[in-house]
């Protein structure tokens, strides 16, 4: 990508209103760009970053036996009224649509899947299973803030699990917390994230929330220093000791949610009279779990746990590109050089060149930095005194040269 062609422009000076570090970088950098408090359009660097973290999540939801499909936002007023949610879920859009009709945006779908899976389901042998999308979901929230930490309009996966027995539930869920560890160590926020035990809202009694440690966060949480597992402080006073060891000493932190787990039974069930036959042939309900993760909230949090003072530092996995490409002289040696590296290694690594002439080299270093692509090569008439380009790490002080000859290897190698 040449980015004379880019379609947003890197912003100067702190963003107005923002309170978050993740706003002020994303949108300064042209991730993103507000439309109106809790709404906002990923734009190509944005959308580049929320693409790498789908593929991300995906794999893990296949792995774990997920079936993906997409769901309509747009449901109708019946099915929000069988689980009593029409009036008691505080943050849900309510339209009206032909003929006067009640109709609702979809924050969550388990008024949408449970009637889907129903028509598929008859006997214990077509359990268990799980559904999987990726979908725009709509909140009414009071108070939007903090960028895309929280927001009216936001793009999230949404896996539902079907199961015969609590047991079996109970197996899918052990191997759905892994899965989400794995997702956030390969988003790059591994080890700043924590299974929190909290309250289960309007889905369950209890839930496993996954909360990233950023002093942007809205909760705030206790983490056991013994074994590293958290309890969200809206239960914490009925849980003087950890869930999970029973330690008694921990360190509070301020989080962000970036990831949510429940234990549906079959309270979405019973509303829909969505049963089973069993082995026997008696009748049962089906007993479901539900695992969430906002997508563009983690993107959000990954930009608050991987930045400094010039701009964002994007963990490899999820970058928009794997190189930043600059040439810093206008001359035709320089020009033919970068072109080069740029035409050889176009199709194979991902690089965002800046071939721009009216920028300075100091603008076009503090605008890579700002943009935070984790490797930097640099052409320039004094490395190529010695054929060589200038190549550093976006998370390191230190720069170094390596040979013309040797730069399109060592790039590849770096970026598998």
């Amino acid at each position: 990508m040449l980015q004379s062609k880019l379609f947003s422009k890197i912003l100067k000076g702190k963003s107005a209103d923002v309170e978050s570090v993740s706003h002020d970088l994303l949108t300064r950098a042209g991730f993103i760009d507000q439309l109106m408090a809790g709404v906002y359009t990923f734009l190509p660097l944005g959308l580049k970053v929320l693409q790498k973290i789908e593929n991300i999540i995906r794999v893990e939801m296949q792995k774990a036996g997920g079936q993906e499909i997409s769901m309509p936002a747009l449901t109708p007023k019946e099915n929000w009224l069988k689980t009593g949610r029409w009036e008691n879920f505080d943050v849900l859009f309510k339209l009206k649509g032909a003929g006067d009709k009640d109709m609702a945006l979809a924050p969550t779908h388990e008024e949408v899947v449970v009637p889907l899976a129903k028509k598929n389901v008859f006997s214990y042998k077509d359990l268990p299973f799980g559904l999987f999308q990726f979908q725009t979901k709509f909140r009414n929230e009071l108070r939007a803030k903090s960028g895309i930490l929280r927001t009216r309009e936001f793009f999230m996966k949404d896996l539902y699990s079907f199961h015969a027995t609590q047991e079996d539930l109970d197996k899918y869920y052990d191997k759905m917390i892994k899965a989400y560890f794995n997702i956030f160590k390969e988003a790059g926020i591994g080890k700043q994230t924590y299974k929190t035990f909290a309250s289960g809202g309007t889905f369950s009694k209890t839930s496993d929330e996954f909360q990233t440690v950023t002093d942007a966060g809205e909760d705030v949480i206790y983490i056991c220093k013994k074994c590293g597992t958290a309890i969200n402080k809206e239960i914490k006073a009925e849980n003087p000791t950890c869930p999970n060891c029973k330690g008694s000493e921990f360190e509070e932190k301020k989080a962000v949610e970036v990831g949510n787990t429940f234990k549906l039974g079959a309270s979405f069930s019973v509303p829909f009279d969505f049963k089973f036959k069993d082995k026997d042939g008696t009748e049962k309900p089906v007993i479901m779990g539900c695992y969430g993760i906002g997508l563009s909230r983690l993107m959000g949090a990954i930009v608050e746990a991987s930045h400094d003072e010039k701009g964002i530092i994007w963990p490899k996995s999820v970058a928009p590109f794997d190189v930043h490409l600059i040439a810093i002289e206008k001359t035709d040696k320089v020009k033919r050089a970068a072109d080069k590296i740029y035409k050889d290694l176009s199709g194979d690594i991902e690089i965002l060149y800046d071939e721009r002439e009216a920028k300075t080299p100091g603008e076009k270093f503090a605008e890579a930095d700002l943009i935070g692509i984790p490797l930097r090569v640099v052409v320039s008439e004094k490395t190529l005194k010695t054929n060589s380009v200038e190549l550093k790490e976006r998370a390191k002080s230190k720069a170094e040269l390596v040979k013309l000859n040797r730069i399109s290897k060592i790039l590849k190698s770096n970026v598998k």
